[in-house]
């Protein structure tokens, strides 16, 4: 991916928000100031002249890239338009790379009947048209601030919480998959930007997606006891 150039003054880095937030990829400036990861999904996109592969992502993100592939493949997770069941698929990079970071892993890798996996150019640029603004958006708001880790305690911790959250993104269960994957792209932002408050924001979230994880199945399993006493 090609570097980024800089536009001067204050009103060129405001029209650059804006046209991030507006969903118009093609129209992100370039600048030399650190990407934001924004800036690099928007550039990932731009790139893509063909079939686009897990594995050619997850080198596109570089060679410690949990935190910006947990906040990817999350927020890809949240797309409301994904096929009935694609979270089965989507959400097994999420399983790898979080217990990778708890096991202390210092490059993230995928099996290869996961890395040859491949979507369109188009299909990924349409992922990426929703997911740029809005992370974006979100990126106005992180800094690094009261990060309470220190080195690389915060992936481990991270990677503990996110595993827990993927499986119920893996998981089959109706209406249970967009909490635990916004939790996760939270906590993958704050672990990238080391911002306390944005850990604080993901885990309070990740702790309403596990009460409503865990709400469903007891009524699944009361529905499932009911139906068995009427039958028997």
């Amino acid at each position: 991916m090609g570097g980024l150039g800089l536009y001067a003054g204050s009103e060129s880095m405001r029209k650059e928000n804006d046209s991030i937030e507006n969903g118009a990829i093609s129209a992100v400036p370039v600048r030399r100031r650190p990407r934001r990861l924004s800036e690099m999904f928007a550039q990932l996109a731009r790139d893509a002249d063909g079939p686009i592969s897990l594995g050619r992502i997850v080198e596109a993100m570089g060679a410690r890239a949990f935190a910006p592939l947990l906040v990817l493949f999350a927020m890809i997770n949240l797309i409301p338009i994904l096929p009935p069941g694609s979270t089965a698929i989507l959400g097994l990079p999420l399983l790898v790379f979080s217990a990778q970071m708890i096991m202390g892993y210092r490059r993230p890798w995928l099996p290869a009947s996961l890395t040859k996996r491949t979507m369109s150019p188009e299909t990924f640029r349409k992922a990426m048209e929703w997911i740029v603004p809005r992370l974006a958006q979100i990126e106005r708001y992180v800094r690094p601030r009261y990060w309470p880790f220190w080195r690389r305690q915060g992936n481990s911790v991270v990677g503990a919480i996110a595993l827990v959250l993927s499986i119920s993104i893996v998981l089959p269960i109706p209406f249970g998959n967009w909490l635990p994957a916004l939790s996760t792209a939270l906590l993958g932002i704050s672990l990238l930007e080391r911002d306390g408050v944005m850990l604080a924001i993901g885990s309070t979230v990740g702790v309403v997606a596990m009460a409503v994880v865990g709400a469903i199945f007891s009524g699944a399993g009361y529905m499932i006891h009911a139906a068995y006493a009427w039958i028997f």
